[in-house]
């Protein structure tokens, strides 16, 4: 049987390259974008386009009908960690009240299958690294919270179904992927990040690189690191976006709920990242330090074992200077896409 998945926020950075992926492995494509920070070009020809809000219930309903959808992978929301921290209700609207409303739509459509675009931002500050499935949730902004509250609607809804003694075939189930901090692009340079206004260091620094920007700011120098800059645990999107596909995979072959952390499970100062794209770019751009940001941890590191066993996910592009290369070709991609009629990205 050849599946129809509904992939919200399709045109998006992680959205199109899991679309892309799903597509190669025999999968029919829906892709459910508003285009609020997507781009329609970045959505492949094969796959079935519609704009629309993820949160409109009665038409992504009447979508899941027509198109015969039988899984949805969760990506649309809002990601920037210091607007949620100034603008906390943009959040827990779209990040919460939309995606209960896309849930309620799949349940109502008899939709069993859910994968969830979650973030490790819920662990908070971790009280050691690497940090586990187990640890405990305490998010330190509203970002955070919001993702977390969203897994909380699915662990409930999935609770509820087997205290209701729903048969097996039946009941709702889901994988919630708990992103650490995703960057790169396709090694093609065919597809990557082009998010407006983008806050990923990785992306900022090849963006500096390439002289779209003056400078680089650090936020925070004074942190208990080795280096006193933020440590974080670096995914290639390719490898990110293959987690999805086999997380789909699992479900579809009868698998149990599941939330899974998403890294590599060794992280990088922000130094060290920014080292690494000057090296890989060899262009020097001026890096100030700045005060630090709201609602940034220290370190953000996974333990990985867990996704592991699950799904048999292993890592493919384990490699701070393979991502940044790929990033920083990238980059010199955008500016031809800028150029052609069509192509503009909302950054344009």
């Amino acid at each position: 049987m050849q599946h129809t998945v509904l992939v919200t926020g399709g045109a998006g950075y992680i959205g199109s390259h899991t679309t892309r992926q799903l597509l190669h492995t025999g999968y029919r494509v829906l892709v459910v974008d508003n285009l609020y920070s997507g781009n329609k070009w970045a959505i492949p020809e094969q796959a079935v386009f519609v704009e629309l809000d993820a949160g409109n219930r009665e038409a992504v309903g009447r979508l899941i009908h027509e198109h015969d959808v039988t899984a949805v992978i969760h990506f649309a929301g809002h990601i920037v960690v210091p607007e949620s921290v100034s603008d906390p209700a943009k959040y827990y609207a779209n990040n919460v009240a939309n995606s209960l409303h896309l849930i309620e739509a799949c349940r109502d459509s008899g939709v069993r299958h859910f994968i969830f675009s979650s973030s490790a931002a819920v662990y908070g500050t971790p009280a050691s690294i690497p940090v586990d499935e187990e640890a405990d949730t305490v998010p330190i902004n509203p970002y955070g919270f919001s993702k977390l509250a969203t897994e909380w609607m699915l662990q409930d809804l999935t609770n509820s179904d087997r205290i209701n003694n729903k048969p097996a075939s039946q009941c709702f189930n889901h994988v919630a992927l708990r992103y650490f901090n995703v960057a790169g692009a396709a090694l093609d340079g065919s597809l990557g990040q082009a998010t407006p206004d983008a806050t990923h260091l990785i992306k900022v620094a090849c963006e500096a690189a390439c002289g779209k920007r003056d400078q680089i700011a650090i936020f925070g120098t004074d942190y208990d690191t080795e280096d006193g800059t933020c440590i974080r645990d670096y995914i290639h999107v390719e490898d990110l976006a293959r987690a999805h596909v086999m997380a789909l995979r699992y479900l579809l072959s009868g698998g149990e709920s599941q939330t899974l952390n998403c890294g590599y499970g060794h992280g990088f100062s922000v130094r060290e990242v920014l080292g690494m794209v000057q090296k890989v770019s060899k262009k020097r751009f001026a890096v100030v330090e700045a005060k630090r940001r709201p609602g940034d941890p220290p370190a953000l590191v996974a333990e990985k074992t867990k996704i592991h066993e699950v799904l048999g996910w292993i890592p493919e592009y384990d490699d701070l200077k393979m991502i940044c290369e790929s990033a920083y070709k990238w980059e010199h991609k955008l500016e031809q896409l800028h150029r052609k009629p069509g192509m503009e990205t909302k950054a344009g």
